[in-house]
């Protein structure tokens, strides 16, 4: 089997689950209990706490809470932030921020949506001309989950908070979070992570807050993680999430590299007369969209599984939308015949050159194929 949807999921780290196993049989308490053992494990989250912010902020100034996922985080930020006047985000987010403020409309606050460019990056202008001092909060993707583009948020909230300086600005990074090298900046408020991206299990995200800003929590009940988060926490989840992130921020500038070579072998196999580049070429290099004109990217999906290949369409998280076509590749201008055929094709440190290869090859034999019968 060859595994390009990493971008949906990795698969988990052996090491860094086995390094976490003993907190899944042996030390499986409650750490909230006040016995020793409860304590103990108290400790141990505030280690990974600190462990993980480390390794992207400044720590003086931002705190980390944990919750189940990458979208829960991005919901709290959203619910949490977006309270008053608009809000404003991109038309390329993931669905998590993209279903969480059409929520925000039906409660009464105001949504605007920025428009994208051709590689799926947000239209700074666009975006900058809808921030007013009416704006609450500002939300843009980090990497789009879809092509890979790269926004630059840092530049992107300075100008915002130049413009409105009470206006809070939140990015879901968890396409970026241990792949791109990038610290957080003082002008960005809220920054969502995700462990599965990363050779994390399922089950655990976290949500980093500037401490100086205070927001209600969406779940409430025992008080855990200051109140922001109630309920036991994972904590087998949150050491593992701990171990693959460091392990990760070990070799990001090393493996992002060794990708960039994957992503460009990849592109350079595909036949140009059968695949048309989505990602612009200043993409993550974990991320290559392309599309196949006239053709069908879930014929293709389960054309390629049947050769062992497994690739994705769009954000898996979106997969269960009604839409035939993604509304953020729609966003990006292109026309509905191209959009069709959309392929996310998405690396990890563990995809080899062979299999790169060997992708390529199944994938222009699966469109020439389909091509020739449709001819």
């Amino acid at each position: 089997m060859i595994y390009l949807d990493n971008a949906a999921t990795t698969k988990p780290d052996e090491e860094c689950l086995k390094l976490a196993e003993k907190y899944l049989y042996g030390e499986f308490f409650n750490p909230s209990a006040l016995y020793a053992w409860g304590y103990n494990l108290q400790r141990e989250i505030r280690t990974a706490k600190e462990n993980i912010l480390s390794l992207i902020a400044d720590k003086e100034n931002y705190e980390l809470i944990f919750t189940s996922c990458g979208t829960e985080a991005d919901n709290t930020a959203v619910f949490g932030a977006g309270r008053r006047g608009n809000v404003v985000t991109t038309a390329g987010e993931h669905s998590a921020i993209f279903s969480a403020v059409n929520e925000l409309k039906q409660r009464g606050i105001e949504v605007r949506f920025a428009n994208l460019n051709a590689d799926g990056s947000v239209n700074k202008e666009h975006l900058l001309s809808l921030v007013d001092d009416k704006t609450s909060l500002v939300s843009v993707i980090h990497v789009g989950n879809e092509t890979g583009a790269i926004n630059d948020i840092a530049a992107l909230s300075r100008a915002i908070k130049a413009k409105n300086k009470f206006t809070l600005f939140h990015s879901d990074g968890v396409q970026a979070f241990g792949k791109i090298p990038f610290k957080i900046t003082k002008d960005i408020d809220f920054y969502s992570i995700s462990a599965h991206k990363i050779g994390g299990i399922k089950g655990c995200g976290a949500l980093i807050k500037r401490k100086s800003i205070i927001i209600k929590p969406l779940i409430y009940g025992g008080g855990q993680e200051k109140g922001l988060r109630s309920g036991t926490e994972n904590v087998f989840g949150i050491k593992n999430f701990e171990f693959a992130a460091v392990k990760k921020y070990s070799r990001i500038k090393e493996n992002y590299r060794s990708i960039q070579a994957l992503h460009k072998l990849l592109w350079e196999g595909l036949d140009k007369n059968l695949f048309k580049r989505i990602s612009g070429e200043d993409c993550s290099p974990y991320i290559l969209c392309v599309g196949a004109d006239g053709l069908r990217g879930e014929t293709i999906l389960h054309e390629a599984d049947d050769s062992g290949l497994i690739i994705g369409t769009g954000s898996a998280c979106s997969s269960n939308e009604k839409n035939r076509y993604s509304r953020t590749i729609l966003a990006c201008g292109i026309r509905e015949s191209l959009a069709d055929g959309i392929l996310r094709l998405s690396f990890s440190s563990e995809t080899t050159k062979d299999e790169v290869v060997q992708a390529a090859k199944i994938l222009n034999k699966i469109v020439a194929n389909r091509k020739k019968i449709m001819a």
